[in-house]
C-alpha cells in the first residue's frame, strides 16, 4: 500500500517527529511505501526522516504570471485564506504520487485557529482524487468543535482520538467514526545515549519548557518565575542534577531560549546542565534516564509516560489533561494548568506531590502502563 503522512510542521518540532516515526512504526506492512508531505522538508532530512519515508516539500511559491494574476485578484475579491492555501499546496498530490491512503498526522492541528482551514485544503485535494484521508492521533478544545468544524472533520474516513475529552466531544458533536487510541509516540523507539559527567542516572531530574507558554497565563511571567523557585528549591534540598531538555527547536518557537535564561541564572551550579538537540528517540533516551520530569510540551511528558518516569505536566491544552487523565484515572497531581498559576510556588509544591509520591507512581505505571499502551495493537485492525 502506497501511504502519505500530510500536516507535518517539521522535525525540529520532535513531537512531529515522533508522530512520523511511530506511524510508520505502527503501520508498515510488508511492501507498504510512505510519502511524507512536510511543511519543513530541510528539517526531516537534517533528523534523517528520509530513512523511512520519502520525503518531499508541501508547499511551493505562489504562482507567478497569469495564474499568480488570478490569484491576486481573487483574494481581492474574496479575502478567503483557503484560496491562498490552493496555491501554495498545489502540487501538492503530484508530488505525493499515487496514493492509496493519506493520513493527516498532526496531532494537535485542529487545537489552533486556522489550521483547519489550511490541511483542509490538502484533505479537499487528496478527496477530489479518490484518496481516503484518516486524521490521526487527534486532540481538539472541546469549545472548538461548531458546526463548520464538524463539517470538516465528517470528510475523514475515521478519526482516531489520543484521549478521552476529544473523543466524547467528537461523539456529542455526532461524529461516528471514532476510536480511542493512545498517542503514538508511546511506541516511539528509544535510543540510549552516552551520558555525560553531569547526568547522574536516575538522580538528575529532567525540565522541559516551551516559550508559547507564556500566552496562556493570567499572570504575566508567572510560569517562569515558578520554574526559577524550582529549581532554587532542588538545588537546596536535594542532591538532584537538573537536565534542562529542548523539545522544539524552531527559530519561532525554540525552547533552548527560555531554558538557556534558567540556565543563566543557575549556571553558577555544577549541577545544572542543558541536553543539546538531538532526534527525538535520543531525546527519549535522555528523557528515559531521568528520576522524574516536569515537562511543558506534549511529547516530552509522553516520553516519560512511557518509559515510567514520574511526570508532571505543566498543562496549556486539552492534550495534557485528557492523556493523563486516561493514563492515571485523574489529571489531579499530574497536570499544573498553566492559566491557574498565581504564585511562584504551586509548580514547587506540586513536584513535592510527585517526589513524596515517587513509589507510588512508579509502582503504578509497573502495573497499567502496558495495559494502556495496549490500546495502540488497534491500529492493526484499522490501517
Amino acid at each position: 500500500m502506497r501511504i502519505s503522512l500530510y500536516a507535518h510542521g517539521g522535525s525540529a518540532n520532535h513531537g512531529c517527529e515522533a508522530l512520523v516515526r511511530s506511524t510508520v512504526l505502527l503501520t508498515k506492512k510488508e511492501n507498504d511505501e510512505f510519502t511524507l508531505l512536510s511543511e519543513r522538508p530541510e528539517e526531516d532530512f537534517y533528523y534523517k526522516l528520509n530513512e523511512i519515508v520519502r520525503i518531499e516539500s508541501s508547499h511551493d511559491p505562489l504562482p507567478q504570471g497569469l495564474r499568480g494574476l488570478i490569484y491576486k485578484i481573487q483574494m481581492k475579491i474574496k479575502h478567503d485564506e483557503r484560496i491562498f492555501y490552493r496555491n501554495i499546496y498545489r502540487n501538492s498530490i503530484q508530488k505525493a504520487g499515487k496514493t492509496d491512503l493519506a493520513i493527516a498526522i498532526g496531532g494537535d492541528n485542529y487545537c489552533y485557529k486556522g489550521f483547519a482551514e489550511r490541511f483542509g485544503v490538502i484533505d479537499d485535494m487528496f478527496l477530489s482524487h479518490g484518496t481516503p484521508c484518516i486524521l490521526w492521533g487527534c486532540s481538539i478544545d472541546p469549545y472548538r468543535i461548531d458546526n463548520n468544524l464538524v463539517r470538516s472533520l465528517k470528510k475523514y474516513s475515521f478519526i482516531t482520538s489520543r484521549e478521552s475529552i476529544t473523543y466524547n466531544a467528537l461523539k456529542a458533536a455526532g461524529l461516528k467514526k471514532l476510536y480511542l487510541i493512545p498517542d503514538t509516540a508511546f511506541r516511539l523507539n528509544s535510543i540510549s545515549n552516552e551520558l555525560s559527567d553531569n547526568f547522574d542516572f536516575q538522580n538528575t531530574i529532567g525540565i522541559n519548557l516551551s516559550p508559547l507558554i507564556s500566552r496562556y497565563e493570567k499572570k504575566m511571567g508567572i510560569t517562569l518565575a515558578n520554574y526559577e523557585y524550582l529549581i532554587r528549591f532542588i538545588l537546596r534540598n536535594t542532591t538532584c542534577k537538573i537536565a534542562l531538555i529542548p523539545h522544539v527547536v524552531w527559530s519561532h518557537n525554540d525552547d533552548r531560549l527560555i531554558l538557556g535564561q534558567l540556565y543563566e541564572k543557575f549556571k553558577g551550579s555544577d549541577r545544572i546542565f542543558i541536553i543539546q538537540d538531538c532526534n527525538a528517540m535520543r531525546l527519549k533516551g535522555y528523557i528515559s534516564r531521568c528520576r522524574f520530569l516536569v515537562a511543558a510540551r506534549t511529547h516530552a511528558s509522553i516520553a516519560g509516560y512511557s518509559t515510567q518516569v514520574p511526570t508532571l505536566v505543566v498543562g496549556y491544552s486539552v492534550k495534557a489533561v485528557g492523556i493523563a487523565s486516561d493514563l492515571f484515572g485523574t489529571a489531579k497531581n499530574y497536570v499544573l494548568p498553566v492559566d491557574s498559576l498565581s504564585r511562584k510556588e504551586e509548580l514547587t509544591e506540586a513536584f513535592v506531590w510527585l517526589m513524596n509520591n515517587e513509589e507510588k507512581i512508579r509502582n503504578y505505571y509497573s502495573q497499567n502502563i502496558s495495559n494502556y499502551i495496549s490500546g495502540l495493537d488497534l491500529i492493526d485492525e484499522l490501517v
